[in-house]
């Protein structure tokens, strides 16, 4: 039975309430009175329910559509403002015991180089990245009790916060690891983690336990169940993602809405932020062997549509997807990406990108440099912001902070000031051309004076070589 206060992850992410969803959004995808006043919920701004939202995904009528993206690209601009957060990937191992099909990390495969980096090496990585203008880095991690256990993670984490190299810092280090116990979340949250990040890969359970043969992660219910044992052990930013191609993607939508329902129902809060990959060739990966693959315009879609249903989270997407599936996506309702990525472990003091340890190709191979001026050129604010995890505002009190619009007086000004501080220390003279321009004409766009004195003075001071202001 369909429970989202249910602790068992069954009961909160219920096949039979999905399977009923889908049949009751493909009776009403023409029904016009209904589709309107799901649309006139969804402009309150306090999301919809995943049935609601199946309904609009369901839907092919034009007019329908283009309110969909309207609306989505309002929400984004009224939570987020032009906003976005980069951060980038730091790939620790690839060593894994399991067996999953999709991944060139299985177990099984003897093609791929294993590695496992040294602290050394995590040193020589972080400054790499550092040097680029990175401040916010996601650890990720195969599962190995051996060669990467909980100890080694919590090794990394400190060694990455205490690196300081010239004016470079990693000021937030969000986590994607497997999932684990109480106490190892526990532990995560004294070493000062930002977000911890799990995808769930697939929601369909017998999809996903054929997905995963062998090996921990088979087990779908202690996967699922990860986000409550991670809230119990203190971590109040979870970040959820499927990776599409794997199921279809209808039932995945559902079942990711009905995550971040139960999240919110359980916990009070929902995901901090949901990540929308899509399955990409890698090693001994062909994606076309998976025949649940999206197109371009379903994935624009979906990536409204959540920003609708969860108009308080944050959407990421990586450098998976090329230069002109991101420059769409983004602006309906995507708030995060990665720029200059290495999926390989170890890599990134190389000139040349390494392919015998990478997790998964990346489409999008600009310099940060790159990005953040076509972020800029294309009217985003490349923002390199970290203060809210500092400052303590996570959780229900980022939330509290994005409902009431308070967020433009903090997060608007901090993305200015982190702007100015790669401008200044790792821009090409173009991109501090663009830069400066934009900053000047974005100065104008925060709400309140006393704010807007504050961060002129703080841009000037970042000029005279002082760094790290913050709201």
């Amino acid at each position: 039975m369909y429970n989202p206060k249910s602790m068992k992850a069954e009961e909160f992410i219920n096949h039979e309430e999905i399977i009923e969803s889908l049949a009751y959004a493909d009776e009403n995808k023409d029904n016009l009175h209904l589709i309107r006043q799901i649309l006139d919920k969804a402009k309150e701004r306090k999301g919809l329910s995943h049935r609601e939202a199946s309904v609009l995904l369901a839907c092919e009528i034009p007019e329908i559509l283009n309110e969909i993206y309207d609306m989505a690209q309002q929400i984004k601009k009224d939570f987020y403002g032009n906003r976005i957060v980069m951060f980038a990937p730091l790939y620790l191992s690839n060593y894994c015991i399991n067996e999953c099909v999709y991944c060139p990390y299985h177990k099984q495969n003897s093609n791929i180089t294993r590695k496992k980096l040294t602290q050394d090496e995590i040193r020589e990585q972080v400054i790499a990245l550092q040097d680029m203008g990175h401040k916010r880095l996601a650890i990720e991690c195969g599962e190995d009790p051996i060669n990467s256990p909980i100890e080694y993670v919590l090794e990394s984490i400190k060694t990455i916060y205490s690196i300081k190299h010239k004016n470079g810092a990693i000021r937030r280090v969000n986590v994607n690891i497997a999932a684990t116990t109480v106490e190892n979340y526990r532990k995560l949250k004294e070493a000062e983690i930002g977000t911890y990040i799990l995808f769930q890969e697939t929601y369909h359970k017998k999809s996903y336990e054929e997905l995963h043969p062998k090996g921990p992660k088979h087990n779908y219910n202690y996967h699922t169940e990860a986000m409550d044992r991670a809230m119990e052990g203190g971590i109040d930013d979870v970040g959820l993602g499927v990776l599409f191609g794997l199921e279809l993607y209808r039932y995945e939508f559902a079942g990711l809405l009905m995550h971040a329902e139960h999240l919110e129902a359980v916990h009070g809060v929902g995901p901090h932020t949901i990540s929308l990959p899509r399955i990409k060739h890698a090693d001994d990966i062909d994606p076309d062997v998976f025949d649940n693959s999206i197109s371009d315009e379903i994935f624009e879609k979906l990536c409204a549509l959540i920003r609708i249903c969860v108009p308080y989270t944050g959407i990421i997407i990586s450098t998976r997807e090329s230069k002109e599936v991101r420059e769409k996506i983004i602006r309906l309702g995507v708030s995060q990406i990665s720029g200059a990525s290495r999926t390989s472990v170890g890599g990134y003091e190389e000139d040349q990108r390494p392919h015998d340890t990478e997790q998964f190709d990346v489409s999008d191979q600009r310099s940060l440099d790159e990005v953040v001026r076509w972020l800029m050129e294309i009217g985003y604010i490349p923002s390199f912001c970290t203060a809210c995890y500092r400052e303590g505002r996570t959780g229900d009190r980022f939330m509290s902070l994005c409902k009431t619009g308070q967020i433009q007086n903090c997060c608007h000004p901090n993305a200015l000031m982190t702007l100015k501080e790669f401008l200044e220390d790792y821009a090409s003279e173009k991109t501090k051309k663009v830069g400066e321009k934009m900053i000047e004409s974005e100065l104008n766009n925060i709400p309140k004076e006393k704010v807007r004195k504050i961060c002129e003075n703080n841009l000037k001071e970042i000029e005279n070589g002082k760094r790290d202001f913050r709201f």
